[in-house]
């Protein structure tokens, strides 16, 4: 209850004698134009949202093939008879484990409850668990919308699929499951793959995969046979001797390269040293020209009046070298050089 909700009162009027003042005494309560039920129903939906129950993030999805499938249902519905038909016409390849259970009347819910945690304590897990029973009235599905079977079903490491009820029956144990199926039928649609389904696709890839390799074979056996066609494995030695000769070419091209460029470099060496021949102070000398020089300090002499008597002078020849002595410079001529 809250302010402002408008609710219908049922009770009786009492009158307070010493005051003459009467009293409305309400023996029951329930809100205008909505049954308790489904106000219960509304705020504990609220209140399990708020803590992330509901939340789609939390939904995990179906395993592609399974192997062991625990059913929470009461052995003797119907539910249960129209999950195991439609399951061994679609899949026989998955053991299903049956765990009863009341699913409706008082203390079903807790029954509910602990038959989904056992299921978690097994050893060896199912791959899926399913929690399911047929249709009914709001009454008759309330267990499914009680606190500790939403709280079970959130709580569960295995995954949940709950099957309550028809199409249009939306439980709170619907919302907390990772998938919701409309009817057990349904259900068993959706844990199990349809074995003709699965053989239509298996065929399918087994013809592509048969193609795949056929056309790899064919591609192969080209390439083999165009690896065959060549020269090198039909006359292996022809490419030895063909690259033989080349290498011999080379050869004697290298011997020439390097001949020419010996003799060249022999030539530039004999004319550099034939120029160098021509500018050497003996070429000079041997034409008939000689140096003098001062013996003291060794400095060239060019002109006559450079030297004073008693002067010592060396002079160099083509052959050999001669020392004078100036007896007198008046008699030496300054004679100027030829054009």
């Amino acid at each position: 209850m809250h302010d402002g909700l408008e609710v219908v009162c049922r009770g009786h009027l009492d009158l307070y004698a010493p005051r003459g003042s009467y009293q409305l005494i309400v023996d029951e309560i329930q809100p205008k134009g909505l049954g308790a039920l489904e106000l219960a129903l509304r705020q504990l939906r609220d209140k399990l949202a708020r803590e992330g129950l509901f939340a789609a993030e939390r939904k995990r999805p179906l395993p592609a093939f399974v192997r062991r499938i625990a059913v929470v249902t009461s052995p003797s519905g119907a539910a249960l008879r129209d999950f195991l038909q439609v399951l061994g016409r679609r899949w026989r390849g998955a053991d299903v484990l049956v765990v009863p259970t009341r699913v409706q009347g008082e203390g079903a819910s807790r029954e509910i409850a602990e038959a989904i945690a056992a299921v978690n304590r097994l050893a060896e897990p199912p791959d899926v668990l399913v929690v399911t029973r047929g249709g009914g009235s709001l009454e008759d599905l309330w267990s499914f919308n009680e606190e500790p079977v939403v709280r079970a079903i959130a709580a569960s490491r295995v995954v949940v699929v709950s099957a309550v009820g028809h199409e249009i029956d939306v439980t709170l144990a619907d919302l907390a499951a990772d998938v919701r199926a409309a009817t057990p039928s349904e259900a068993a649609e959706l844990v199990a793959p349809a074995a003709d389904e699965m053989l239509a696709a298996l065929g399918q890839w087994r013809r592509r995969l048969r193609g795949a390799l056929a056309g790899r074979v064919a591609s192969a056996r080209a390439r083999w046979d165009a690896v065959a066609r060549a020269r090198v494995l039909r006359r292996p030695m022809e490419m030895v001797h063909d690259r033989s000769r080349r290498l011999d070419e080379l050869d004697a091209r290298a011997a020439r390269a390097v001949g020419h460029r010996v003799t060249s470099a022999r030539e530039r060496a004999a004319s550099l040293a034939a120029r160098l021949e021509s500018l050497s102070p003996l070429a000079v000398l041997g034409r008939g020209y000689s140096l003098t020089r001062r013996a003291d300090d060794g400095r060239l002499v060019r002109d006559a009046g450079e030297l004073a008597a008693g002067d010592v002078i060396m002079t160099r020849f083509a052959r050999g070298e001669a020392m004078s002595r100036i007896q007198d410079s008046d008699f030496m001529e300054k004679t100027e050089p030829r054009p």
